[in-house]
């Protein structure tokens, strides 16, 4: 992991267990692994909290995860993060064709890509005048129960807060039958997208999301080549 300081500075370490050397911690596989049992422990010779302020270090600073971003010979993208840069990928992906000529829409299309989706209110501004449809390409769900795979791009019917547009699902399913996407239909209890935070903030809008199969979310995550390419698939041939 690394910590991000206010100052530009970046160190180095790991989220690691309390006491973390199984050869020396008795207790090390009946531990709870949670918030009050682990620390971060960076890669300088600090052991206080005056030692660590002195580097710079203070509350308010960002950790975060190294990506660790594995592509297989298989096809299998592994990283943290992919909830949402895979996404942003596959948007670059199609606005580069259309740029170059090798993709047209039959409509008016932006495409807006937010960095506050997480903390709910990434898509609530910025929407531009006339827009009366959008799309949200956002990570599939895949795991127990559902019917997503990483290979997959998948079509979300109804989420934490309620269903997705009824012609703008249907629409997307006819699309990926067209274009010849893999995908899947599926219902997500826990989650919800930039595209009902519009709606939330009075935006007048059909609204749908679709996105690549992402196991394990918000953890060490893995999709996959197709899925990405199933979800531009679809993506094309809805809007052409």
């Amino acid at each position: 992991m690394r910590v991000v300081t206010r100052s530009g500075k970046i160190y180095t370490g790991v989220f690691q267990l309390n006491n973390a050397s199984l050869h020396v911690n008795s207790g090390f596989r009946d531990i709870k692994r949670d918030l009050s049992v682990m620390e971060v422990l960076l890669d300088e010779e600090v052991t206080t909290r005056e030692e660590t302020e002195a580097l710079g270090v203070m509350n308010g600073d960002i950790v975060c995860f190294d990506p660790r971003t594995v592509v297989t010979a298989s096809g299998y993208i592994k990283s943290r993060f992919l909830d949402d840069k895979l996404c942003a990928g596959i948007l670059l992906a199609q606005a580069q064709a259309a740029a170059d000529g090798a993709s047209r829409f039959q409509r008016r299309v932006w495409h807006h890509l937010t960095v506050f989706e997480e903390v709910s209110h990434g898509g609530a501004a910025t929407v531009p005048a006339g827009v009366t449809e959008a799309i949200a390409v956002d990570m599939g769900c895949v795991g127990e129960g559902l019917a997503g795979r990483e290979t997959k791009v998948s079509i979300c019917a109804k989420d934490a807060k309620g269903p997705y547009h009824y012609e703008v699902v249907s629409g997307l399913i006819e699309a990926a039958r067209r274009g010849g996407a893999d995908f899947a239909v599926d219902v997500y209890p826990r989650y919800s997208s930039d595209v009902e935070t519009a709606l939330t903030a009075g935006h007048d809008l059909r609204h749908g999301l679709c996105g690549p199969g992402v196991y394990a979310s918000h953890g060490y995550e893995r999709s996959h080549r197709r899925g990405a390419e199933n979800t531009l698939r679809l993506l094309n041939a809805y809007l052409s």
